[in-house]
């Protein structure tokens, strides 16, 4: 059920991220019970989501978060407050101290990254558990540009060049091969990690089977899950498994709320200009690609009224698609773009000089906080 009504609609700014902290809930629940089953280790992908206002929730059901080099890592250390765990395809020599000081876990991509820092991380932090990121060479990525496992991957060792005097320096294993997939594609991944790498389980202490598990998409296997997990569990019982989902966090919890500013039209096409923009605030619409859905349209004409709805910059390509509504289309009217709260923040840009989106939370009482609202001095301010 629809929780964001016209009367939550009236408060809010014009664009807007709205999280909703039942919806949420509802996700680290599913989480939990995994957890619980398991005994595996569920860390949040910040590169997935990272709205930190609502880390005092999350972090109630989850072990810790995963980062992708040092501003993740000290959010994640400042804000979550528990676990951190960091990877990078390559650390910087000027950064790797700060990093090892607030990780528990620090991963490298390489042999030649793990032989020039493992000793500096080590002196620094002397409980730190080191890793290797490693390529077991199968995925299912429904996409090419998301599949770290392409012939031409830069992301993890192959086991024809992973070296034995390795296992000196590390505890942990970690590969991630996934991308918004079920525990079917998982179970895939797992073997061939498994047939290629078991036979240096016994000289670890953790393995992080990555991110990309879309549990709490409707229709996940869950069960095969926690029955891949288990089986893993049993025969290596001496091994932590860790698991770093991103979009099954913020998967359907929350929308993105734009405004209707202008109708134009274009031989036979009408066109709604939005206060919002594909290119700058949902990139992946254009990078994936992938049609966002609007709450009560339907594709292009099914329903009596059809727009192209389109962003407020001067990309001519900065097209969110073609919907079809009810009643017509009017300047002010709201739409509301579903599921924006993975992936959207983190990569959301002011191209152009587009304003970013508001920030609130729709709390479980049924009250709106505007959280944050963004203007001039953020464009400004990164740039000189």
């Amino acid at each position: 059920m629809n929780s964001i009504d016209e009367k939550i609609l009236e408060k809010l700014p014009s664009p807007c991220w709205v999280l909703e902290e039942n919806k949420l809930k509802n996700n680290l629940e599913i989480l939990k019970n995994i957890k619980d089953k398991t005994g595996v280790n569920i860390l949040l992908a910040l590169k997935g989501y990272a709205l930190w206002k609502s880390f005092d929730l999350v972090n109630q059901y989850l072990d810790g978060c995963c980062a992708s080099g040092l501003n993740e890592a000290l959010l994640a250390k400042e804000e979550f407050k528990k676990e951190v765990s960091t990877y990078s395809p390559a650390f910087k020599t000027i950064e790797i101290e700060q990093i090892a000081k607030i990780s528990d876990h620090l991963t490298f991509n390489s042999n030649n990254q793990l032989e020039k820092f493992a000793n500096i991380a080590k002196e620094i932090n002397p409980n730190i558990s080191l890793g290797l990121r490693v390529n077991p060479q199968i995925s299912c990525a429904p996409v090419e540009l998301y599949n770290p496992c392409s012939p031409t991957s830069r992301l993890g060792i192959k086991i024809e060049d992973f070296k034995e005097k390795s296992l000196a320096l590390i505890d942990g294993l970690h590969f991630h091969a996934l991308c918004e997939e079920d525990s079917t594609s998982l179970e895939k991944v797992l073997n061939a990690f498994e047939s290629q790498f078991s036979k240096y389980f016994n000289k670890l202490k953790w393995v992080n089977f990555g991110g990309g598990h879309h549990i709490t998409k409707k229709g996940y296997n869950i069960e095969l899950l926690i029955e891949l997990l288990n089986n893993f569990k049993a025969k290596y019982p001496h091994l932590q498994i860790y698991l770093e989902p991103g979009e099954a966090i913020g998967w359907e919890s929350g929308v993105l709320v734009a405004t209707v500013l202008d109708i134009v039209k274009n031989s036979n096409l009408n066109i709604a200009i939005l206060d919002t923009s594909a290119e700058a605030h949902m990139p992946d619409t254009i990078i994936m690609p992938y049609r966002a859905e609007v709450r009560d349209a339907k594709k292009a004409n099914i329903l009596p009224y059809t727009y192209q709805l389109a962003g407020n910059t001067c990309l001519s390509g900065d097209i969110m698609g073609e919907y079809s509504f009810k009643e017509p289309l009017k300047v002010g009217d709201k739409i509301i773009f579903e599921d924006q709260m993975h992936y959207t923040m983190v990569k959301a840009t002011t191209f152009n000089g587009i304003n970013l989106p508001s920030i609130a939370i729709l709390k479980e009482s049924g009250t709106i906080e505007v959280i944050k609202e963004f203007g001039y001095s953020e464009f400004k301010n990164r740039l000189s």
